[in-house]
């Protein structure tokens, strides 16, 4: 390698460093290095093609995932991305994000897992040892202190050393002790130096922690040649353009850069490329439906159950209502969306599963979203062929055809390519099935035009604002036309817009139906005269997503009252939440039941059946507090640039427990359907816990045994407690089995002085079903 490398003119090995396309590398056969392909997860493997007519398994989201605290059922579902992942030719998977829920207003915490150091590192080791078992190459992100929206590309993170340690640092040093072999590097900067060139890169990742793996950039997140080249950054991402393409070869000519320093950077990327080329070795899997179900219960958490309404018996008429009941909101929004070939909303299961039994009737009551709706088959057929669907066509600058695609949905992210395209092309004869004033909406970049049945409505230039990738490729900006439309009188909508060179392409045509102003009383009307009403609510892609973080936990909408509304005519309502970060439910102690299905993927209507009709328990606990009143968005908004992260190591339930406030919901908190009772725990030496407990309900279950550590008489700043380690078991009714939980040194050790130490003498035991559900105790030796 090292001969071969000797003689590669410098030029050769930039173009080897910075990528060849949006999602592919480039190769070198002289030195065994074909291109490497690159995806987006963590929900599905999307491969190179942003298309919906590309189908991918959508699993539920992470914070889902770490609600499970399962991590054999996470490995396997790590293995089911790998075996897509190869379907699809990809060799690296942008997943897990690894970064923790240090506020709950993130917008991006349903791409993350916890706000618990411990349990996103279990759970985030499992999710990269089930992919790279396929020879995927799983991607540890975003390195580091990535966790809030605001201003991500530019914020400086201040944080403490031993903040750093303990808590954001220590999942990726799980990652890497696991062996994950890719590394990315976040936009943002900490402590100063922006992360491409910050030397937390050297140390701990490469240096300490002896990282062997790649380091890839966050996408456009290399703005510097000399600096970020000096750096241990090795690929720059994405290409063809970058700043190392730019001007990198100039400076190592100019000796600003050594050229060792791209020579490491090309030996890790050759073995990256080996890592990936071999053979898999993980065990061939069944039913990837049924999986992605089980994984919907398993992290279906039950908040509350009075009365014992849940499991569900003898029902002949179910209401199911909200606006998330029948258009499930199964993913989140950003980067990480996928298109799987269907999916399962909980009318959809729940009529499944009470066919011939019961009757299943819904309105969805309110509208939540005030973003236009991507036309789609249901509403909108090719204009030429009148199949369900869009004809899109990519243009030269006469306006001649180069290409056309027959396309599912409005929102395109990706249009085809073609050589000399200048126009992107959307037509659709849209069908109204309501009379009134319609809202009809094209976004895009550049100059855009729509015309409805001939006549311009809008024609104007939409300038891009926003260097986000988020937003640039994702959500461009639209411009909305309110046109009255008669019903089942179809309309031509032809939209336009320009390309400019490597502009984003991204384009959505949206046509809104008058808001039905009786959606609401139809909903209580239903919930009255059924023998049990489910009330779907939730966020959207608005109020939580990539890019942005939120203003309030608020449900958005009128949600609150709809829930209030049909709780005062059946007493017999459960609440399904289906958000991927915490909300407010300011009716939680109003309704009999609550659940949280989180964002739960394809399958999500399937797995909420089978948790309300008792034909599986909601295994899921809690993944991070949740609060219960709105949280300030000062701790996520940079000052001057900068964003302090002030509460040091008291995030989460360790704040909550510092201030000795109470939360709505405690991190840890899950019920299941049935009741346990914890007896004893034993401390043997080598940090062992052995807890004994019993199954004191009336089904078989599974319970989270959480073992947490306190030191009330510690000579150092400390939490008030900590989670150190977990351990599930399964009971029948009347069983008593035992956990054991064995606690890794580094629980009992803080970082002082530049390494990592412990302090003399005992620590508390704390053994609960919660942080703040502590059941019995004991002392270390």
């Amino acid at each position: 390698m090292d001969d071969d490398l000797a003689g590669l003119p410098i030029e050769r090995k930039v173009r080897l460093l910075t990528g060849k396309t949006m999602w592919r590398t480039n190769a070198d056969p002289a030195l065994g290095l074909r291109e490497l392909v690159m995806s987006d997860g963590p929900i599905g493997v999307r491969g190179e093609r942003w298309d919906e007519r590309d189908h991918s398994l959508a699993l539920p989201s992470p914070s889902a995932l770490a609600a499970t605290w399962d991590e054999e059922l996470v490995q396997r579902l790590g293995a089911v991305l790998a075996a897509q992942a190869r379907r699809k030719g990809v060799d690296v998977l942008l997943a897990p994000t690894i970064n923790l829920h240090r506020s709950p207003v993130t917008g991006r915490h349903f791409e993350c897992f916890s706000e618990d150091p411990v349990l996103t590192a279990r759970i985030g080791v499992a999710f990269i040892k089930g992919v790279q078992s396929g020879g995927v190459a799983a991607t540890a992100k975003h390195y580091v202190a990535n966790d809030s929206e605001t201003d991500r590309m530019t914020l400086d993170a201040r944080v403490d050393e031993r903040v750093l340690r303990e808590l954001y640092l220590a999942p990726f040093e799980a990652a890497v002790e696991a062996g994950a072999w890719v590394v990315m590097a976040a936009y943002n900067a900490v402590n100063g130096t922006t992360m491409t060139e910050n030397p937390l890169l050297a140390e701990p990742l490469k240096g300490e922690w002896g990282f062997d793996g790649v380091v890839v950039s966050d996408w456009g997140a290399v703005r510097s040649v000399a600096a970020s080249a000096n750096a241990p950054q090795d690929l720059v991402m994405p290409g063809p353009r970058s700043h190392w393409n730019l001007g990198l070869a100039e400076a190592v000519r100019g000796g600003a850069v050594p050229e060792s320093a791209l020579d490491e950077k090309i030996r890790r990327l050759v073995r990256l490329a080996a890592r990936v080329s071999g053979p898999s070795s993980s065990e061939p899997h069944g039913d990837d439906r049924a999986l992605l179900r089980e994984a919907v219960t398993a992290s279906t958490v039950l908040l509350r159950n009075e009365g014992g309404l849940l499991p569900l018996s003898t029902v002949e008429r179910v209401a199911v209502v909200g606006p998330n009941a029948a258009s499930v909101r199964f993913q989140g929004g950003g980067s990480a969306e996928v298109y799987p070939a269907a999916v399962v909303s909980p009318v959809d299961g729940l009529r499944a599963a009470l066919e011939g039994v019961a009757d299943v009737v819904h309105s969805p009551g309110v509208r939540t979203t005030t973003k236009p709706t991507p036309l789609h088959r249901d509403n909108a057929t090719h204009p030429v062929t009148g199949e369900p669907g869009v004809l899109v066509r990519i243009l030269d600058a006469d306006g001649a055809e180069l290409l056309s695609e027959h396309r599912f949905t409005g929102r395109l992210p990706e249009p085809g390519r073609a050589e000399g395209e200048r126009i992107v092309e959307l037509q659709a004869v849209l069908h109204p099935e309501v009379s009134g004033d319609w809202k009809l909406s094209f976004g895009a970049w550049g100059p855009v035009s729509l015309v409805v049945d001939g006549k311009t409505v809008i024609d104007e230039v939409i300038e891009v604002d926003t260097d986000d990738p988020a937003t640039l490729y994702l959500d461009p900006r639209w411009r909305t036309v309110t046109v009255a439309l008669e019903a089942d009188r179809p309309v031509l909508l032809v939209a336009r817009r320009q390309l400019a060179p490597d502009s984003p392409r991204a384009s959505v045509l949206s046509a809104d139906a008058p808001r039905d102003d009786d959606a609401f009383a139809k909903a209580v009307e239903l919930a009255r005269t059924s023998d049990v009403a489910v009330v779907v609510v939730g966020t959207t892609d608005e109020s939580e997503s990539e890019g942005s973080d939120r203003a309030t936990l608020a449900l958005p909408g009128r949600q609150d009252e709809l829930v209030r509304a049909v709780s005062a005519v059946n007493p017999r309502t459960v609440v399904v939440v289906n958000s991927g970060a915490p909300v407010l439910m300011p009716w939680r102690d109003e309704v009999p039941a609550v659940l949280l299905s989180w964002l739960p993927g394809q399958e999500g209507g399937a797995g909420l059946a089978d948790v309300l009709l008792g034909a599986a328990e909601p295994g899921g606990r809690l993944p991070t507090t949740w609060p219960a009143e709105d949280v300030s968005a000062a701790s996520v908004t940079p000052v001057d640039g900068r964003l302090e992260y002030s509460e040091g190591l008291d995030i989460g339930h360790r704040g909550w427990l510092r201030s000795g406030e109470q939360p709505a919901y405690w991190f840890g908190h899950g019920l299941g359907y049935t009741t346990w009772e914890y007896s004893e725990v034993l401390v043997e030496h080598g940090n062992r816990v052995r807890v004994r407990l019993s199954n004191s309900g009336l089904r078989a279950g599974r319970e989270v045994v959480q073992v947490y550590l306190s030191r009330p008489t510690s000579e150092i700043e400390r939490p008030v407690l900590w989670l150190a380690g977990f351990a599930a078991v399964t009971a029948a009714p009347g069983e008593t089995v035992e956990a054991v939980v064995d606690l890794p040194e580094r629980a009992f050790e803080h970082w002082a002085e530049g390494g990592w130490r412990r302090e003399a003498g005992p620590f508390d035991i704390l053994v609960g079903r919660c942080a703040g559900d502590i059941r019995v105790r004991s002392q270390s030796w």
